[in-house]
């Protein structure tokens, strides 16, 4: 899954983090970052900033896909490192919860 797959995904997605109020970003190191800013509606993504971002995920665009498709339990992942939340753990659950089917 390219940073391209991983803008789709989240772009079919965003009606979902609506009424979340709150700047989120994923962090996919090299591979690029994408930032969501919820507190407007409907919420709008970038592929760049989220440097005033209120919770920032840190995870590859591997796992990122696993966790998108149900495979990898994010409470699991955050336990196992695979998974990196910098900022607020509550924005990041309510996203988790939103992104689940």
């Amino acid at each position: 899954m390219s940073l391209d797959s991983v803008v789709d995904t989240v772009t079919e997605q965003l009606g979902n983090l609506t009424g979340l109020d709150a700047k989120l970003a994923f962090d996919f190191g090299d591979d690029g970052l994408i930032a969501i800013d919820a507190t407007q509606t409907p919420p709008v993504m970038t592929q760049d900033g989220g440097d005033d971002a209120d919770c920032t995920i840190r995870i590859s665009i591997s796992n990122f896909k696993k966790l998108v498709a149900g495979d990898l339990n994010p409470m699991f992942a955050y336990t196992m490192g695979k998974l990196k939340i910098e900022g607020s753990l509550g924005i990041a659950m309510k996203v988790a919860s939103r992104f689940e089917d």
